[in-house]
């Protein structure tokens, strides 16, 4: 029996996510400086459907770059400051006795909006942290038993300081499986931070900021990504690389499946942001860390002798053969 033939998107899908790639990072450029890989990540994230935990220290830009890329989209942008006394109403929105119409209605939280930034996600008890549960897998938000779809697309970037962990709450491997990916976005260079002062020296560059794109671009993009072809044998690497990180001696619990599906997604996802139809290697080799590493729970001991699971997911790499595709 021959096998069915590979299925490609139309030229057409590939053609706009490249352009849609382009397009955005010109425009955050002119507001978050020399940060091109972190916005690629993001936009994967978004034609995926999944969420992204930006994990860094204070002040590099999440948040900017958070509204940066809501202006580009034309998206609706919320932003949540996430502190202990925060309670899951704050986040979800609450019902509530109209006297005039003597019914209860419902008042929606910041949570439905299009681009949601958690801020200092690990500051707020573990009750209000799962008020997002929901909403990140399912697109809705349940109140008093009655569910409320929200718009699409929906992203979440929430952030987090992994130096100071006094008065936190770490987020659970439940929730951080829901994560599509955590990025790092890292100190500018000597050149890049001259760049910015020269840059915000007369004005905020983000108050200036106008759309290239819209939310109906990226529903459909997030529909043709789907339809990126990948070879049986690319399929089977990454495959093996997810459960190579089961078998690591340093991992006490390796990615899920669903991390292999969001590994699958976000390769099919950049290979269109790349203009291409079909998913290569480096594709999985470029989103293994930033996808799998959050996935993966090494002990105590493992951490006090230096080890990450970065460095699990790294190691794995090595260990899966790369296969030739033509």
């Amino acid at each position: 029996m021959n096998p069915s033939p590979a299925v490609y998107p139309p030229p057409e899908t590939v053609a706009a996510a490249r352009a849609l790639r382009e397009a955005i990072q010109d425009n955050v450029a002119q507001v978050i400086v020399g940060k091109a890989p972190v916005v690629d990540l993001l936009l994967v994230a978004l034609l995926s459907g999944g969420h992204v935990l930006l994990e860094d220290v204070p002040g590099i830009g999440k948040t900017t770059l958070a509204r940066a890329l809501a202006r580009s989209l034309d998206l609706d942008f919320a932003r949540i400051q996430f502190t202990p006394d925060l309670l899951p109403a704050d986040v979800t929105g609450i019902a509530f006795y109209n006297q005039q119409t003597q019914d209860f209605e419902f008042r929606p939280g910041p949570l439905f909006s299009q681009i949601l930034l958690a801020d200092e996600i690990n500051r707020a008890t573990p009750r209000t942290q799962s008020a997002l549960l929901e909403a990140m897998q399912e697109g809705q938000v349940t109140v008093d038993r009655e569910s409320h779809p929200l718009a699409r697309p929906f992203l979440v970037l929430a952030t987090q300081n992994p130096i100071e962990l006094e008065g936190t709450f770490p987020l659970p491997e439940a929730q951080l499986d829901r994560f599509l990916m955590v990025v790092q976005m890292g100190y500018p260079t000597l050149e890049e931070e001259e760049e910015i002062l020269v840059r915000y020296q007369r004005q905020d560059p983000l108050a200036a900021l106008a759309p290239v794109a819209s939310a109906e671009t990226v529903l459909a993009l997030q529909e043709g990504v789907r339809h990126i072809h990948v070879n049986p044998e690319v399929r089977r690497y990454l495959v093996q690389v997810v459960r190579a990180t089961r078998d690591h001696p340093a991992a006490e619990l390796g990615a899920s499946p669903r991390g292999t599906l969001a590994l699958y997604r976000a390769a099919q996802a950049l290979a269109a942001l790349q203009g291409r139809d079909f998913v290569v290697p480096s594709d999985v080799q470029f989103l293994a860390s930033h996808v799998l590493a959050h996935r993966i729970h090494i002990s105590p001991q493992t951490r006090l002798r230096g080890r990450t699971p970065s460095q699990v997911v790294a190691e794995a790499l090595e260990q899966v053969p790369v296969p030739v595709v033509e």
